[in-house]
Formats: C-alpha cells, sequence, structure tokens
C-alpha cells in the first residue's frame, strides 16, 4: 500500500503539482485548502506525511501544524511547511518551533520536494 500524504494548499495550482508530483512517485495523495478540511481528512485516515501552506484562509499552516503536533493520534507524523512569504528567519523558526519537520520555500525545486518527503518518509532517495 503506498504512503499517503496530504497535501493542504488553497491554490489549485499547487495541489495539481504536488499531486502530480507524488503520485509519480509512487505516493497517494489527498489534496485540501483549509484547517477544518485538514481536521475532516485526518478524521477519516490519518495521513503518513503533511505537506502544509503557511498562508491559508482562517488559521495559518503554524496553527495547524502545532495542532497536529499536539494530538496524539497525528503527533508523529511528518510536516513539511512551505510559503511563498518569507521575510526573516524568524518566519521560519516559528514554523519549527510549531513543530513542522521541514520548512520549503515556494517556488521549490520538485528534487528538493522528493527529497524531503523521502527523508521524512525514511526512505532512500537520491542527493
Amino acid at each position: 500500500m503506498p504512503k499517503r500524504i496530504l497535501v493542504v494548499d488553497d491554490e489549485k495550482a499547487i495541489q495539481t503539482l504536488l499531486s502530480e508530483l507524488l503520485a509519480h512517485e509512487g505516493y497517494g495523495v489527498t489534496c485540501v485548502a483549509s484547517g477544518a478540511e485538514v481536521d475532516a481528512a485526518i478524521k477519516e485516515d490519518i495521513p503518513d506525511l503533511v505537506i502544509l501552506d503557511v498562508s491559508l484562509p482562517g488559521e495559518d499552516g503554524i496553527v495547524i501544524c502545532a495542532r497536529l503536533k499536539n494530538n496524539m493520534a497525528t503527533m508523529n507524523v511528518p510536516v513539511i511547511l512551505m510559503t511563498a512569504k518569507y521575510d526573516s528567519v524568524d518566519d521560519a523558526r516559528a514554523g519549527l518551533n510549531a513543530g513542522a519537520d521541514e520548512y520549503v520555500i515556494k517556488p521549490f525545486l520538485n528534487s528538493v520536494m522528493i527529497g524531503n518527503v523521502k527523508h521524512l518518509l525514511g526512505e532512500p532517495h537520491q542527493r
């Protein structure tokens, strides 16, 4: 059974890009666009990894990340935070303090995203 990845981004183009990229690598992908949808998706099936945009309507990704990491059912699920807004190292620090395992800046290199995913899932990958 393929590993399952939950992609959380309100931009359809990013959802499509990540869905295609991850599916090509053999992962099962579910895409949602908000914190409420994250909660619903996780109640249905806990993913093996979450890729989470920081800038979302309503709750931001840092709040959602902290909630995932403070929940007994999801605390060990790796989270990759991603953002197009990166003004200072404090932005990344806030994400990592919320429990994120990686912090990626958009636009990202596909090879870097796949490398991060494979690393966090404990899978071999090319460097």
